[in-house]
């Protein structure tokens, strides 16, 4: 693990804490004095704010807090004009081996000319001053309850837990990020085949986070519910009217809710959760998958590693240029590596192994957070005799309609498959929509079992 030696001390003794005290049960809120470090030695969410110590990590100076001329999600790349600085392959990969994931090195060596080009880092992620006011706030009084999983206690639209003690604490800084309040957008999920050709599910997608409400004092204003997801299916044909309504919660696993249309009648689904498979994908695609990771924590034990750093994806607007075409944008075997930009970025790493009286078809997952964003970007997952089986990354880039860094695009590899699937992918959406909650184009009538029958019989 790489130690960053230009971290402040206090961010050193609490990454040496978490590494002892792993992901037991309920843990004490950070000190008064831990939490002053906030938008001083600490970025307002936790990061570290200065440079590292050789440079290729600038200093945090705010991100992006102004929108760029003519900026609108998937028209404008703001650092277009940048140039790889160099890109790691299989005949380099063992001289960067230290800032890699083991699954970005299984990548590189399994694929012939996979590679990673590495560009200047840009920590282009905002964060307004109400969320830096409220996760200031829950540094002191955020809790989880005494399983160790369960949130007990957060202030909205803050991180809960921006000094983090364990790894669970860590995974709700993801899972209740500041995205903003809700958004629609048409996606797609696509599973190449190894002729170039590939199948793709595209979906209406609306979704909105109770959290990201400033006004929220507690899980009891919201009713205990982390999020709320709606998927409207449009392709393939023989799938077209179908729908998906999930409501995600802080102390129990999710619910969901599936339309079919030759039926019209809408059936709760018991299955749609952890490792089950998603329908379509030929089993390469589990519901946990989903997001890079949804669903109740209650199934792992999660240990705060600490921080690395590492050649992480991020600004990844040339995923979502609406110019792009996705025939253009897969290969048979990955995804076109002139569209992937990596820099260099501290993350948090949290390592989850199955608890002894769970089964997961995942035995241990190893998560890499963003500093700046909490942002999920590299997720590495083996099976129960120890091998690494599936490679997962995210995406990340600066919104300033929003005030906040925002992921939508996925890529998962099964290495045992060789095979891989894509989703949340957005370049030949119609509508990529992030403040339709915020403007109304999203409400909570839309995540109702009604609503979901009306919009299947219309």
């Amino acid at each position: 693990m790489t130690k960053t030696t230009s971290s402040p001390r206090r961010a050193l003794i609490c990454i040496m804490l978490a590494a002892v005290l792993g992901s037991g049960g309920a843990r004490a809120a950070a000190t008064e004095a831990e939490a002053a470090a906030l938008g001083k030695s600490l970025t307002p969410v936790g990061g570290e704010a200065a440079a590292s110590k050789d440079g290729a990590i600038p200093a945090w100076t705010g991100g992006m807090t102004q929108a760029p001329a003519g900026w609108k999600p998937g028209h404008l790349d703001p650092f277009k004009d940048d140039k790889p600085l160099f890109s790691i392959d299989a005949a380099n990969v063992d001289k960067y081996a230290d800032k890699l994931s083991a699954g970005q090195i299984a990548l590189i060596k399994a694929y012939k000319g996979y590679r990673m080009d590495v560009y200047p880092s840009r920590r282009s992620c905002p964060v307004p001053d109400f969320v830096a006011a409220q996760t200031k706030k829950n540094a002191t009084a955020a809790k989880l309850g005494a399983d160790g999983w369960q949130l007990e206690q957060v202030f909205g639209a803050g991180v809960p837990f921006p000094i983090p003690k364990t790894g669970a604490e860590a995974m709700w800084n993801y899972k209740l990020r500041y995205t903003g309040l809700g958004r629609r957008a048409q996606i797609s999920a696509l599973m190449p085949e190894k002729d170039g050709s590939y199948v793709e599910n595209k979906q209406w997608a609306y979704e909105m986070y109770p959290f990201n409400d400033p006004k929220v004092s507690g899980p009891a204003d919201v009713g205990g519910v982390e999020s709320k997801l709606l998927y409207d299916v449009l392709t393939p044909p023989s799938r077209a009217g179908e729908g998906y309504l999930i409501h995600a919660y802080i102390d129990k696993p999710q619910d969901a809710w599936i339309y079919f249309p030759g039926q019209r009648r809408v059936r709760r689904s018991p299955t749609f959760a952890y490792d089950n498979p998603i329908a379509g994908f030929d089993n390469l695609y589990f519901v946990d998958q989903i997001n890079m990771f949804t669903g109740a924590l209650d199934r792992y034990d999660y240990k705060l590693v600490g921080k690395k750093e590492m050649y992480v994806p991020y600004n990844s607007y040339k995923l979502i240029d609406k110019k792009q075409k996705f025939k253009d944008m897969l290969g048979p075997e990955y995804v076109n590596r002139d569209l992937m930009r990596y820099e260099p970025h501290r993350v948090w790493v949290v390592e989850a192994t199955v608890k002894a009286d769970k089964r997961h078809s995942f035995a241990k997952r190893v998560f890499h957070f963003d500093e700046d964003s909490w942002a999920l970007l590299q997720v590495d997952m083996y099976d129960a005799k120890g091998n690494l089986w599936r490679v997962q990354e995210g995406s990340v880039w600066a919104a300033p309609d929003v005030g906040a860094c925002i992921t939508y695009e996925t890529q998962m590899y099964d290495l045992v498959a060789r095979r891989y699937v894509v989703d949340n992918w957005t370049a030949e959406g119609e509508v990529l929509d992030l403040t339709a909650a915020k403007d109304g184009r999203v409400t909570a009538a839309n995540f109702t079992q009604d609503e979901m029958r009306r919009r299947g019989e219309r």
